[in-house]
């Protein structure tokens, strides 16, 4: 999709397994994000992994989805998938989302 301001939009949804509970991932996604100008959300999952929804500028989201392969300092990220997604575009900001299942 493109936006009114021409540029190319894009969303997806990344999952990543590893060791990534207990290492401020969803803290750090957080301050990734809002660095790179992206809306979207993440949280924790039930087995584990960690599961966020990325959108924004082409050029922003694939950014994001290339610091979730590696994650934060102490994560291990041995899983990683994404898919993308119809853009929405309505989503504002990152935030972090309860726990889900």
């Amino acid at each position: 999709m493109v936006a009114d301001t021409g540029r190319a939009m894009k969303r997806i949804r990344i999952i990543v397994g590893g060791v990534v509970q207990g290492v401020c991932f969803r803290y750090h996604a957080i301050r990734t994000a809002e660095a790179l100008g992206v809306s979207g959300w993440v949280r924790n999952t039930p087995d584990g992994r960690v599961e966020a929804v990325v959108e924004g500028e082409d050029r922003a989201v694939a950014a994001a989805a290339a610091w979730f392969r590696h994650g934060p300092p102490g994560a291990v990220v041995n899983e990683y998938r994404a898919s993308e997604e119809p853009f929405r575009g309505d989503l504002g900001g990152f935030r972090v989302m309860p726990y889900g299942g």
